[in-house]
């Protein structure tokens, strides 16, 4: 059976739909940097996840070519994320969505290295006679975070992130959102085949001991 990323590391991908502190260790992803508004037809978030599912796919089925990676074993290719931020605002507003900056990502497995990055990006192009340069290998290192499952619409969540600050405070922590630590979405829903209400989507936000 293939290996499932949200099955076997049910911490990350699984939380409660109630707040907790996490520590999240380095991972690499597949990343495509942009930004506009998510919801706009042929915007480049929606071009960026046409990208990421490309090379995505080009790694998983890597194994029935002529390419081998070292220690491949067949998995499931794990859900789409993404990091949002807008300029001078801490947070998201969610009425500005045309101001939003984003990394969209999908995580990788570990036996991946760049060259293997590096090989399925030549090997999407050549195939899909598609430009995939925007796609890059991105190591992230998130550490700390408060996070919360988080279900129903994405206009909604602005309640949930309000839960996850008062939790944090409670417990002692306070928000470290910069300019190398973000808003983080993990999407495990897919919103063309999910009404909109059952939704399921893992914010996180990154947090330390509060001074």
């Amino acid at each position: 059976m293939a290996f499932d990323y949200k099955k076997e590391y049910k911490e990350f991908y699984m939380p409660k739909n109630k707040p907790g502190i996490i520590e999240i260790p380095k991972m690499n992803y597949i990343a495509v940097r942009g930004k506009g508004n998510p919801n706009e037809e042929n915007g480049e978030y929606k071009t960026s996840i046409g990208l990421l599912y490309g090379i995505a796919f080009t790694i998983k089925m890597s194994y029935k070519g002529a390419h081998k990676i070292e220690g491949f074993f067949e998995y499931v290719v794990p859900p789409l994320e993404g990091l949002w931020w807008q300029e001078n605002t801490q947070g998201l507003d969610y009425a500005r969505k045309e101001d939003m900056h984003f990394v969209s990502m999908i995580r990788l497995p570990d036996f991946v290295t760049k060259e293997d990055f590096a090989w399925a990006v030549q090997e999407a192009e050549k195939k899909k006679k598609q430009d995939f340069s925007k796609v890059e290998f991105f190591p992230y290192d998130e550490g700390l975070c408060v996070q919360c499952m988080h279900i129903g619409s994405y206009d909604d969540e602005p309640a949930t992130v309000d839960l996850m600050h008062e939790y944090m405070k409670e417990n002692g922590y306070e928000l470290d959102i910069t300019d190398t630590r973000y808003h983080h979405e993990i999407y495990l829903s897919d919103p063309r085949r999910c009404d909109v209400s059952r939704l399921k989507t893992v914010v996180r936000h990154p947090i330390r001991k509060a001074e």
